[in-house]
């Protein structure tokens, strides 16, 4: 019974050898691939008998011992799509099934992967080199994300609509002294189809301390002038405030109106302008009624401008995609706009190497992993994203070869052990002669 039973233990090691072979074998062709785990081998013993008295050979099976939770080295990118997680945690990813209309479909399951070699394929969904397309939370105009689902990140927004400007802020110093009584601005604002109209912003001292302003809109296509409205400075004015502030706005005429005085409130002045698609309401924001911003009189002869902002915004076409350290998708556009779509979480398990593997370096969900933990990046245990950055393979070449030639040594002496069995039961077969 030794004998046979040395026997087959030694085929057993052969089997298991053969395995680790094959483990690490997988290992050394996938050590470039991006995201991919590397998988050991743990050898099980299985006991015949065993005693204080008597030990039969038994067995030995090999079992893959899986790194999931050990990380690969984390490598920088030119592709600002790519990303890497410093940590722990996996990235949501869907796989595509099928098509409907010329819109993908997806497996009900959610796969996990840490390869986020991520570009936007021709439909604007961002997908990793194994085919698998990232999960996100939307987030709405308001900035807002929703946690409760993921879903497919997908580019749809591929122009920014106009935006018609609304306010206008001017920063100037009118002077106490002007070489002329008489002074001028132009500031450019957009109409709601994105197109810059002109308004002109004349001053006119009318006495010491106090100016008038005129408002002329050239495109207005009922007529250029807007209106005028009176600004008073320091002790000038009805209100007493320090000197060279606002401290009112009076007799406004045309479709000019002003804002009352109230110490410390903005100081306003809106028109309405019509470039034919409708009225359009500006907002000239001239500071704060007796405080040393916007508009001013100090000394001087010379009219200067600090500032002049508006916020509008012309159309804008799609310009090139990003991610954020924090998992925002960020769009932007040609006129200099951009657009947060989604949130990138981060996946963590409380057992993630019981997940189990899929093609294309993914995982699935089992009882044994946990459930899945959707969280924000670097929160709670879930590991850091990393930008413009890629996770290697975790396989070490020189560990592997160590491995190798173990396994080669092990199998080679499980070998011999089965040619001296056969050669120890020949002789026993030969005793009858």
């Amino acid at each position: 019974m030794s004998l046979f039973g040395a026997m087959t233990t030694a085929i057993s090691g052969l089997n298991a050898q053969s395995k680790a072979l094959g483990n690490i074998s997988d290992n050394v062709a996938n050590s470039q691939t991006v995201g991919f785990k590397r998988v050991d081998t743990k050898f099980v013993n299985y006991l015949t008998t065993s005693s204080p008295t008597n030990h039969s050979p038994g067995s030995v099976v090999a079992r893959p011992d899986f790194t999931n939770n050990v990380q690969g080295t984390i490598e920088q990118s030119d592709n600002t799509l790519n990303m890497a997680i410093a940590g722990q945690g996996f990235f949501p990813v869907s796989l595509r099934n099928g098509d409907v209309k010329g819109q993908p479909t997806f497996d009900d399951r959610v796969f996990y992967t840490r390869a986020g070699d991520y570009n936007v394929n021709k439909d604007g969904y961002l997908v990793n080199g194994s085919g698998y397309f990232l999960q996100g939370w939307a987030i709405d105009g308001a900035g807002n994300v929703d946690r409760t689902h993921t879903s497919e990140i997908r580019v749809a927004d591929t122009v920014y609509n106009p935006v018609p400007t609304s306010e206008v802020t001017m920063n100037a110093n009118l002077p106490d002294s002007p070489s002329n009584p008489i002074q001028g601005s132009q500031v450019q604002i957009y109409d709601s189809l994105g197109s810059l109209r002109t308004v002109n912003l004349t001053w006119t001292q009318n006495a010491q301390n106090e100016w008038s302003l005129g408002i002329d809109v050239p495109d207005d296509v009922n007529s250029t002038a807007r209106g005028t409205v009176d600004l008073k400075f320091g002790v000038a004015s009805t209100n007493p405030v320090p000197a060279g502030t606002v401290g009112e706005l009076a007799n406004t005429t045309g479709s000019v109106t002003a804002a009352a005085f109230v110490q410390g409130d903005p100081t306003t002045v809106s028109f309405t302008a019509d470039f034919g698609n409708g009225p359009q309401s500006v907002t000239l924001n001239l500071g704060t009624f007796g405080t040393a911003n916007g508009i001013t009189q100090f000394a001087g002869s010379e009219y200067s401008v600090r500032s002049l902002s508006q916020n509008g915004v012309p159309f804008g076409s799609y310009s090139s995609l990003g991610f954020r350290e924090n998992g925002d998708v960020v769009v932007n556009y040609d006129n200099g706009q951009s657009r947060t779509i989604a949130r990138v979480p981060v996946v963590v398990f409380n057992d993630p190497d019981s997940l189990q593997r899929q093609d294309g370096q993914a995982f699935t969900r089992t009882m044994e992993s946990g459930e899945a933990r959707v969280l924000d990046t670097n929160n709670s245990g879930a590991g850091k994203l990393i930008v413009s950055a890629i996770e290697r393979s975790n396989v070490d070449i020189a560990a592997e070869f160590t491995k190798l030639i173990v396994a080669q040594r092990a199998y080679s002496a499980n070998t011999r052990i089965v040619t001296t069995s056969d050669e120890l039961l020949q002789e026993t077969l030969n005793m009858k002669r």
